[in-house]
């Protein structure tokens, strides 16, 4: 017997994983709930007789307007990214309580609303706190130097193909395609990036993906896991809280501090290269990412306001087309400041 709001083919392969998982018997009751929040997997709260659990299955075709799809094997590459980060930081992610290969899809710790509020919405209502953004940039930075230069590692996450469709391509790739004059510099970053294998990268460091638990923050959706480049991950995240200063252009100053903590705090981790060359890769990465979050296969669906998301194009294009690269990130940072300031972001609702 189950309850289910959306009778479905997907609630379906659903209950055939967690039956398969051993998580549930013939006989037992089940209240399955949709979760929000990805477009490359279903997800569901699932209420058991011995408490609630959450369950993911990846998906072949995401769910975005543009025709992006990605190998469904991301899924064991997810549950190897979350269990390598347990074995390090148990409070850092979702424990894994077990992996249907079969059925792509594998179940985990449900971790309350309440108690695990997501920083993206924390930073939508102006709370922008830089101690929590260094205990990010420090757990980033504490998973990559583990992880860095292990061959075994880069045997298991040699996920190159995932990583092109689910990130180079629908981003950077997409970008060029949109700004022929910009195509060899896009073309050229995303060379580096998938030649630079380095340390295993998560791929999706989003404020959407980070929740503000009782311990610190916990990293979910670890679907692009890659065994590349850690720059990928600091702008990946980093170029959200330049972006959140459209959207929220009273908490800029606040967004920006949060930046600098982030990245002062992460790049006092960096133990396997110069952190001057990591960051420089990462300040090369930012306008790239800003103008893919406009003109790419994913844009923020919260920024609508086409006056913005010009101002944002405009911005990353400049970056793109000087003729010096910027050598860290502070420069980024201030011109970036510079630009909000005399281009103030219109209101989104």
């Amino acid at each position: 017997m189950m309850s289910l709001q959306d009778p479905s083919e997907s609630l379906s392969a659903i209950l055939v994983s967690l039956r398969r998982m051993s998580l549930l018997q013939e006989g037992q009751n089940v209240h399955l709930q949709a979760l929000t929040g990805g477009v490359s997997s279903d997800i569901y709260r699932a209420d058991l007789p011995g408490g609630s659990i959450c369950v993911k299955r990846a998906l072949p075709k995401l769910k975005v307007t543009a025709d992006w799809r990605a190998p469904t094997e991301r899924n064991r590459h997810e549950v190897g990214w979350m269990r390598f980060v347990q074995a390090i930081a148990p409070d850092a992610v979702p424990r894994v309580l077990a992996a249907d290969d079969e059925g792509l899809a594998f179940a985990m710790q449900y971790l309350e609303p309440h108690r695990h509020p997501v920083w993206k919405a924390e930073l939508r209502d102006g709370k922008a706190v830089p101690q929590f953004a260094a205990a990010l940039g420090r757990l980033l930075g504490r998973i990559h130097s583990a992880s860095a230069d292990r061959t075994d590692l880069a045997s298991a996450f040699a996920t190159d193909a995932n990583f092109h469709a689910i990130r180079l391509e629908p981003y950077l790739v997409a970008s060029a395609q949109r700004h022929r004059d910009l195509a060899q510099k896009l073309e050229q970053l995303v060379r580096t990036t998938a030649t630079t294998r380095r340390v295993l990268v998560h791929g999706d460091v989003s404020p959407k993906n980070i929740l503000c638990g009782p311990k610190g923050p916990v990293i979910l959706d670890a679907e692009c896991a890659w065994f590349g480049d850690p720059a990928f991950d600091l702008a990946f995240c980093l170029n959200h809280l330049l972006l959140k200063a459209i959207w929220r252009p009273a908490h800029a100053q606040a967004y920006a501090d949060c930046l600098r903590a982030m990245r002062d705090a992460y790049l006092q981790t960096v133990d396997w290269e110069p952190a001057a060359t990591l960051e420089r890769r990462t300040a090369d990465l930012l306008p790239a990412l800003l103008l893919a979050r406009i003109d790419g296969k994913s844009p923020v669906e919260y920024l609508r306001n086409e006056t913005n998301r010009a101002s944002v194009r405009a911005f990353a294009r400049q970056r793109l087309k000087q003729v010096q690269p910027d050598e860290g990130l502070d420069p980024v940072l201030r011109a970036w400041l510079t630009w909000l300031r005399t281009h103030p972001p219109e209101t989104e609702q």
